[in-house]
């Protein structure tokens, strides 16, 4: 697999980069015991490190804020998706269940703070650009009852037929994660300020922790 970024994007953006997971032959089911009783131990962690003021401080979740006011998202509204999971915690929500696969890597994301998106990698067709997307594009999100228009600020990721992503906090939901998934593409999401060695290590921990509680053979790229 391979992700173009747009030229005139790369310029804007020195630094934004993205590495490639994969997990070949992994089973989706209900998430069990043994991966619930990992999130409460995450959760521990995160209690224990982390309190609501502080996370104002945080340097990795102060670079996706930048890079989401840049973009045209407000990020005290949507918030990066690794801080937006570690404030539920930290406000004594439950964090939502989906499946053993999304359940593992956002786990992941909380533990290395590093935004991860996955897709069913059988659904994506050809190579993926990410791009800026065109005013009046429409985008059908994961949960979504009807597409969102697109008002041409945001950062969109697309293969050769469709969007599958705006980057970096929501994924399409033709490609989403499901139970008869089989092969994974795990995308570890950069931005400027947080660089390659954070993403390479925070990949390693989210394929550790899907392969782990969901089988499969992962590697990452």
């Amino acid at each position: 697999m391979v992700l173009e970024i747009e030229p005139s994007l790369a310029e804007r953006f020195p630094g934004l980069q993205v590495l490639f997971g994969y997990v070949d032959g992994l089973r989706v089911e209900e998430s069990g015991k043994e991966l619930q009783g990992f999130k409460e131990n995450v959760c521990a962690e995160v209690r224990g490190k982390y309190s609501l003021e502080s996370l104002k401080d945080v340097s990795i979740f102060r670079s996706y804020r930048d890079f989401f006011w840049k973009v045209g998202i407000d990020p005290t509204k949507i918030r990066p998706a690794a801080e937006a999971l570690v404030r539920r915690i930290l406000a004594g929500k439950a964090i939502p269940m989906i499946n053993n696969v999304v359940d593992s890597y956002n786990l992941a994301s909380i533990k290395t703070e590093v935004a991860l998106a996955a897709f069913n990698r059988d659904e994506l067709k050809g190579g993926l650009l990410m791009r800026t997307a065109r005013r009046g594009e429409r985008f059908h999100g994961i949960g979504m009852t009807e597409p969102m228009e697109l008002n041409g600020m945001e950062i969109v990721i697309s293969d050769q037929e469709k969007l599958v992503a705006v980057y970096p906090y929501r994924d399409a939901d033709k490609s989403k994660v499901g139970a008869g998934t089989k092969n994974l593409l795990l995308l570890v999401c950069g931005v400027p300020g947080v660089n390659e060695k954070i993403l390479s290590d925070a990949g390693k921990v989210a394929l550790e922790i899907v392969t782990r509680f969901c089988g499969g053979v992962g590697r990452l790229e």
